[in-house]
């Protein structure tokens, strides 16, 4: 049996589970099996720069640093193949800040 695998990623996590939840109504309504959105861990990147353009920091020798973090957050969705339900799934409009990849797989 056929079903497709929905890997969605995103900085907004509530972008991303609105997307998962649209996609778990979409399956039930035409019949096909869900499971999912599994929750992949969050990738975080972290960045450290210093506050001043000179680089010395605020003087006495004590650099100012400020801390940057993104986090990025992932789920899973297995769907069944069903044709219609598919098609419905690539026409849900998705924010610029979200990647989708859907791929089909074999059991």
């Amino acid at each position: 049996m056929e079903f497709a695998r929905i890997k969605l990623a995103g900085r907004n996590y509530r972008e991303v589970l609105q997307i998962c939840d649209q996609i778990r109504e979409i399956a039930k309504k035409y019949g096909s099996t869900v499971r999912g959105p599994v929750p992949i861990p969050t990738k975080k990147l972290k960045i450290m720069t210093l506050k001043t353009p000179c680089g010395d920091g605020t003087g006495h020798g004590n650099a100012t640093w400020d801390r940057w973090e993104m986090r990025i957050h992932r789920r899973i969705i297995d769907i069944g193949a069903n044709e219609r339900a598919l098609r419905q799934v690539v026409r849900i409009p998705i924010p610029e800040g979200i990647k989708i990849d859907i791929e089909l797989k074999d059991k």
